[in-house]
């Protein structure tokens, strides 16, 4: 995995091409984010939600290159993965959850408290976030 960052206290930013392994990496990096934002109670589910979306870039985008960005918000974190191709994911429907295709996604409506994709300007890619919330009282 070979990047590029601009780290700051209140987030990562990186730019690499992913290969097989690179979610075991970035799964570090988030947590030693977290960890230091005392939002570890929320780690577990970044970091499933975060290795889902990093997969579908090593699945379906020419080249594997994707941005990443993990932000401090009030009260929680927002993980961005963001790449050149502009297909759009889809979840599948609740009740065709045997399908082959779009079940990661359904992990990360399943463990975050919000994502979304958004479209490039252009058409060209995308960036697909979630966001996960401290529970009340917790977190920065």
């Amino acid at each position: 995995m070979n990047h590029a960052t601009d780290q700051q206290q209140t987030g990562y930013r990186a730019q690499f091409a992913v290969g097989e392994h690179s979610a075991r990496h970035l799964r570090r990096i988030l947590r030693a984010y977290l960890a230091s934002w005392d939002l570890l109670e929320v780690a577990d589910a970044a970091e499933l939600a975060l290795t889902e979306l990093v997969a579908n870039v090593v699945r379906h985008v020419p080249g594997r290159r994707c941005r990443t960005l993990i932000q401090l918000q009030p009260g929680g974190v927002r993980v961005e993965v963001a790449d050149g191709c502009p297909r759009l994911p889809a979840a599948p429907a609740r009740e065709d959850e045997l399908a082959e295709a779009g079940r990661g996604l359904l992990l990360v409506d399943a463990v975050t408290d919000r994502w979304g994709v958004e479209p490039a300007p252009g058409g060209h890619g995308k960036t697909v976030w979630f966001e996960c919330a401290a529970k009340a009282g917790d977190g920065p």
